[in-house]
């Protein structure tokens, strides 16, 4: 079974918190993507702040979104479940 996010929260210099459905979190940086395609809108932090999760992915209300695999793939101060 493949991981999917259920919580995302945005955070200041356009970082997000990101949990996963095995309760691992970490946080991911946006700002690699904010010069590209619509990802440029997130530059408007107010709008940034507008992310949520939809079927186990992140997404803003233009359909600007980031696959969970892409998230684990650069995720940094991961912190794994307890055992």
């Amino acid at each position: 079974m493949s991981k999917t996010v259920t919580k995302v929260k945005p955070l200041p210099d356009y970082l997000l918190f990101i949990e996963f459905s095995d309760n691992s979190k970490g946080t991911f940086d946006m700002k690699p993507y904010l010069d590209f395609g619509s990802y440029r809108a997130l530059k408007n932090y107010d709008y940034f702040k507008r992310v949520s999760v939809e079927y186990g992915d992140i997404v803003w209300p233009d359909e600007q979104d980031i696959a969970p695999e892409r998230i684990l793939a650069e995720l940094v101060h991961i912190v794994e479940p307890a055992e």
